[in-house]
């Protein structure tokens, strides 16, 4: 984990889950760098560390204070597992000052349950993700074999301190989990095993977000080379109304655009 913080965009994001994204945006703040190194990353200008301005502690609270004043339903902070420890100091700083939105923590899940004690009682609401279920899959995207292992726990901590999962009048997440799948090409099988692992241990105590938003990137191989097709999806989506999901979310398709990848150009920070 940093003590800098390094960030490259500040802004209201609408192409959340609509108990995150609500009508005005969610407050969005994109980190760069990430703990993990996927091949078919999206936000590989900003994973990489290659764009991003750094701030400091009460910058990145006046930020948070920042969005408020524009209107965003809460403050949602995207790969932040880095800079825990500072982003810890910023929210109470926020909070202080007279922040009152609820905190998003919006991550690849590749989280050390410690480091996530570290923010009990802070966060209201975890946006992780479920990438690999297979560690052989989990070795061949990222490098790290030990992330189904360290997703599943890590998960199991944001569970615990949230607990089940709240929506408000506005059809907002107040408090709780929404575990996101995004389907690879040619993976349906193991994105059923993630759908099932998560149904089975939290059943509709968390939201599930299906995703087809898949977009390949230059140089990719097959089937990374390609978008996910109907059928593909089709298939996952029965697959969740078979096993009795309820509380989950779906895609249209034609999220798969570059255009859905926000500027990463410093704006807001």
């Amino acid at each position: 984990m940093s003590a800098a913080l390094f960030v490259s965009r500040a802004a209201l994001h609408h192409w959340e889950e609509p108990v995150i994204s609500g009508t005005r945006g969610s407050g969005t703040i994109f980190f760069s760098g990430c703990s993990l190194a996927c091949v078919f990353c999206q936000n590989r200008e900003i994973s990489r560390g290659i764009s991003g301005k750094e701030i400091s502690i009460p910058r990145l609270a006046e930020i948070m204070l920042d969005l408020q004043s524009h209107g965003a339903h809460n403050i949602n902070l995207v790969t932040p597992t880095h800079y825990v420890p500072s982003i810890k100091e910023a929210i109470i700083l926020a909070k202080t000052a007279g922040l009152t939105l609820p905190i998003v923590y919006n991550t690849g899940t590749y989280d050390n349950v410690e480091t996530l004690k570290m923010l009990d009682g802070l966060i209201n609401v975890y946006l992780p993700d479920f990438k690999y279920y297979r560690t052989s899959t989990a070795k061949a995207m990222c490098g790290a074999a030990d992330y189904p292992e360290v997703a599943r726990a890590a998960i199991a901590e944001m569970v615990r301190q949230t607990g089940h999962a709240k929506i408000d009048e506005n059809g907002l997440m107040t408090r709780g989990v929404v575990a996101r799948i995004l389907l690879l090409p040619g993976h349906v099988a193991e994105a059923k095993l993630s759908l099932k692992y998560l149904f089975d241990i939290y059943g509709d105590s968390i939201y599930i977000s299906l995703m087809n938003q898949y977009t390949p990137m230059k140089n990719m191989t097959a089937p990374l080379n390609r978008r996910v097709t109907h059928a593909e999806y089709g298939e996952l989506v029965e697959y969740a109304e078979k096993i009795g999901l309820n509380n989950g979310f779906t895609q249209e398709f034609g999220t798969a655009k570059e255009s859905f990848i926000p500027p990463f150009d410093n704006t807001g920070v």
